[in-house]
């Protein structure tokens, strides 16, 4: 089985950072948590770090013998155009690529707070526990979503796969 490349899902957020990490080879997308480090601190040195140490840990240390990349979601406006905060975001992002030498590709993250906050209604969770997912989930949603646009979607189930008629 080819096993693809690894993505890190980034949504950079002024106080959180969601992190979602994924496979091309096989669409699956997962939320891994958040830095709760404010960007503006130390010019969004530390969050820088913080990043820069779960991609080492996440895709590994050499660019060049394990491939991965690294996702960003841009703030766009709803008309499609940039903002104040993309240009942060894409300023972060550079800092970024330099600091890990890794690729990093820029997406569309328009709505992925919304999609959050529509997947944990209902759930039952506190307000503080919501908060606490948010910016993750956020993350797999800019992944699923970069996945998309180039085509990567999971693989169906095969009949191998379903269980058989009357288990369960």
């Amino acid at each position: 089985m080819p096993c693809g490349i690894r993505y890190l899902a980034i949504d950079l957020g002024d106080k959180r950072t969601g992190l979602a990490l994924g496979n091309s080879a096989t669409a699956i997308v997962t939320p891994i948590g958040m830095i709760e480090v404010q960007i503006a601190h130390g010019q969004g040195s530390a969050l820088l770090e913080a990043i820069a140490r779960v991609a080492v840990e996440q895709l590994g240390e050499d660019p060049k013998r394990e491939p991965g990349e690294l996702i960003m979601g841009l703030p766009l406006n709803m008309d499609g155009t940039e903002g104040p905060r993309a240009k942060i975001v894409r300023s972060f992002g550079d800092r970024l690529a330099l600091r890990t030498g890794r690729a990093i590709h820029m997406q569309d993250e328009r709505l992925t707070s919304a999609d959050a906050d529509w997947q944990m209604a209902g759930t039952g969770m506190t307000h503080k526990q919501k908060k606490e997912k948010r910016d993750s989930l956020a993350a797999a949603a800019i992944l699923s979503d970069f996945l998309e646009s180039r085509g990567v979607r999971p693989e169906e189930t095969t009949d191998r796969d379903r269980p058989s008629p009357g288990w369960g």
